[in-house]
C-alpha cells in the first residue's frame, strides 16, 4: 500500500500509473525510431533531387547548343562545330537534316513551313525547364508525373537513335549525349519517387 497526499492508494493504482509511464516511454522511442528513418529518405532525396537539377542543366545545356550549332550552319555552310569530327561522326548534319526539325514529323503531317515545326533543340530546352519545376516541388503526385514523362521520353530517344544509326548513318556526340542524359534522369525518377514515398510514411508515423 502506498499513501499518496493523506489517502492510501493500492497497489492497482500504481500499476495503472507505472503502465502510462511505460506507454509515454514507448511513444516516445517511436517517435525517435521513425524521426532517425526518416533521416535517411530525406538525405537520398536531396541526393537525387541535386543530381536531377545537375542533369537537367547538362540537359539545357546540351539543347542550346545544338540549336547554336544548327543556326549558326544554316547561316554559314562553311561552319565547323566542335562536335563535327568526321564525316560519319556530325552533329550539323544531323541537326540540319529534316529529321532536325519536327522530329521528322511535324514537317511531313503539316508542313515543312508550319510554325510547329521548330529544331528539335526548341521542344527539348522547354522538357528540360519543365523537368527542373517539376523537380522542386515536393510532391508524390508531381514526382509520379514526370516519372512518367521522363519513361516516355525514352521512346522518342529509341525512335531519334534508329534515324541517326540506320537512316542518317551517322553519330551525333550531343545526341547520344543527350540520350544519356534522359535514361539517367529516368533512373533518378524512381529513386525520387521511392524517397518521397518514404518520407511521407515517416511524416505518418510522427502523427
Amino acid at each position: 500500500m502506498l499513501k499518496l497526499d493523506g489517502a492510501i492508494v493500492g497497489p492497482s493504482f500504481q500499476a495503472g500509473r507505472n503502465w502510462a509511464v511505460c506507454k509515454n516511454i514507448r511513444s516516445s522511442i517511436v517517435v525517435e525510431i521513425s524521426m532517425t528513418r526518416s533521416g535517411k529518405p530525406h538525405k537520398l532525396y536531396q541526393r537525387v533531387r541535386l543530381s536531377m537539377l545537375t542533369l537537367t542543366t547538362v540537359g539545357i545545356g546540351l539543347a542550346v547548343y545544338a540549336l547554336y550549332v544548327e543556326t549558326a550552319k544554316e547561316h554559314d555552310d562553311n561552319y565547323k562545330a566542335m562536335c563535327d569530327i568526321s564525316a560519319s561522326v556530325s552533329c550539323s548534319k544531323v541537326f540540319t537534316s529534316k529529321y532536325g526539325r519536327g522530329f521528322g514529323l511535324v514537317g511531313s503531317v503539316l508542313g515543312e513551313d508550319h510554325f510547329l515545326n521548330v529544331p528539335n533543340s526548341i521542344p527539348g530546352i522547354i522538357f528540360y525547364i519543365l523537368n527542373i519545376i517539376m523537380g522542386e516541388v515536393k510532391s508524390i503526385g508531381v514526382a509520379r508525373a514526370q516519372r512518367v514523362m521522363l519513361s516516355l521520353s525514352n521512346l522518342m530517344s529509341l525512335y531519334l537513335a534508329y534515324l541517326l544509326y540506320f537512316v542518317l548513318h551517322d553519330f551525333c556526340v550531343v545526341c547520344v549525349s543527350t540520350y544519356m542524359v534522359n535514361l539517367i534522369l529516368t533512373i533518378l525518377s524512381f529513386f525520387r519517387v521511392s524517397a518521397l514515398q518514404a518520407i511521407t510514411t515517416g511524416k505518418v508515423k510522427l502523427k
